[in-house]
């Protein structure tokens, strides 16, 4: 499959790309006022998922994001964007937090996977995860999940059970990396070029399975657009799908969240 003029395994270089916006970026240009919050009140704070309060034209929000680094020693201190489970922890915390409040949440994901070493494990990495897939399944306010990256695995999952899923053109989403399907399906790593093309991981694939319900564009017409252009498309998007979310009773809102992952 291809996007465009770029195949899968050209998505999911321009997904993994070191220049690419961060959760932070996108925090900083699509919301105002933002205060960040930390700590899982439990362990630590893990500085791979980055959250807190902002507002969005005025609203209150609350926005979660997975944070990969900009440079090499920011990826050590964010650990390359792998969450440990105190992490998924503290992004939980904040999301019961907005439902206290009656705070929409606006969730961006951006991530190879949850951190798989020992500790991890020994801390409750999977209970982590799918306490947050339990809890977010019945949270009473709005949810909307943006992938600006890779998404990968359940680590993406635990923050993407969401009333709506979008995805940036050049993002993937996907059950494992094409690196991983290679080794199991072929046992040769060097073949995740080929696993790319066969496994539906692009935005475009997704959208027509309604794995996600929108696809955020990042050219036009074969060029790429400004950053600032694609900031003001996501703050226009989240506003108008967040004020017709809120229209819904939270019955209507639970019912429908329910349905939408109930058809896969």
């Amino acid at each position: 499959m291809t996007n465009g003029q770029k195949s899968a395994n050209d998505i999911v270089k321009l997904a993994r790309a070191q220049d690419r916006p961060t959760s932070l970026d996108y925090i900083e240009h699509v919301f105002e006022d933002f205060i960040e919050l930390h700590g899982d009140r439990t362990y630590g704070d893990d500085k791979a998922i980055v959250g807190g309060i902002a507002t969005l034209e005025g609203q209150p929000v609350t926005v979660v994001g997975i944070q990969k680094g900009r440079n090499l020693p920011d990826n050590i201190e964010r650990n390359f964007g792998s969450p440990h489970p105190e992490g998924y922890r503290k992004a939980l915390r904040l999301m019961k937090q907005a439902e206290k409040f009656g705070r929409p949440i606006v969730l961006l994901v951006n991530t190879a996977g949850a951190f798989c070493g020992v500790e991890a494990e020994e801390r409750g990495e999977g209970e982590a995860i799918a306490k947050n897939l339990l809890e977010m399944s019945d949270l009473r306010v709005p949810i909307i999940s943006i992938i600006i990256g890779e998404g990968g695995s359940g680590g993406a999952l635990a923050l993407a059970l969401a009333d709506e899923v979008w995805m940036l053109e050049h993002t993937m989403y996907a059950i494992l990396s094409p690196e991983g399907f290679a080794s199991i399906m072929w046992k040769d790593s060097k073949r995740a070029s080929e696993a790319a093309e066969i496994m539906k991981i692009t935005a475009t694939e997704l959208k027509e399975l309604d794995v996600i319900d929108k696809l955020i564009p990042e050219t036009f017409n074969g060029e790429d657009l400004d950053q600032e252009k694609i900031d003001r498309m996501i703050q226009k998007a989240l506003v108008e799908k967040l004020t017709e979310l809120k229209k819904l009773t939270v019955s209507e809102l639970l019912v429908k969240r329910y349905e939408r992952f109930r058809k896969f």
